[in-house]
């Protein structure tokens, strides 16, 4: 997966959400949601996103109920579970696979995305990671004042609300920070240059066509009710 451009990573993205979308049968679901661990795992981060992959895994479980409970049946709960899981997991291969530097350039070069968006995208995703670090960092430092998130729900969300007023204050004094760096760095010039070839291969042009062969089958199959 690393030896592809990031654009032939993204078309790949959307035909396996696509697919997600279209099929209506819990079998095929299975077998998707089963290759994109595959693939998770042939990349090698399987193991360090498999934290990420349990937790969406008990989301699917809470969207099954809730659709169960709502009125529909078992089956449409249990395609409601894997499509989430289907359309989640292959972001994880998007983001751990790509350098969100290259994203940006595929973005810009390939898509024609202007610039400020592209960088906007890629700056909130690369935040993420930090952003879950400080709160953990944050509410680790409040266990250690002595605060106590037992009790009821309404109780846990006032407790709460000590981590989330650091939080924020740190993320306030994080963006302008940066917003400061990229003034002085001339962000907004309308020249731009970037160091990463992402120009697709003959493999990625390969890739893009089974993709949408595979999406025109898929699609076709859906409209004979065949998944």
């Amino acid at each position: 997966m690393k030896r592809f451009v990031p654009i032939t990573k993204l078309i790949g993205t959307f035909a396996f959400s696509l697919w997600a979308l279209v099929i209506n049968t819990t079998a095929p679901l299975v077998v998707l949601v089963a290759a994109e661990l595959l693939l998770l795992a042939m990349c090698g981060s399987l193991s360090r996103n498999l934290k990420a992959v349990c937790s969406l895994a008990v989301f699917a479980v809470f969207l099954g109920l809730v659709q169960l409970v709502g009125g529909g049946s078992l089956e449409s709960a249990y395609i409601t579970g894997l499509r989430m899981m289907a359309m989640t997991v292959v972001f994880i291969i998007l983001l751990t696979t790509t350098r969100l530097q290259d994203l940006t350039a595929a973005l810009v070069k390939q898509v024609k995305i202007p610039y400020e968006y592209a960088f906007m995208f890629t700056a909130a995703l690369r935040f993420v990671p930090d952003f879950i670090a400080e709160s953990k960092a944050v509410q680790e430092a409040q266990a250690c004042r002595g605060l106590s998130t037992k009790g009821n729900v309404v109780k846990k969300m006032i407790h709460y609300m000590s981590v989330i007023q650091p939080l924020m204050l740190k993320s306030l004094g994080r963006s302008e920070t940066m917003a400061l760096s990229l003034e002085l760095r001339g962000f907004g010039s309308s020249e731009h240059s970037f160091m990463s070839n992402v120009r697709p291969k003959g493999r990625d042009y390969a890739v893009m066509a089974v993709m949408a062969a595979v999406s025109c089958v898929v699609v076709y199959m859906r409209l004979h009710g065949l998944v």
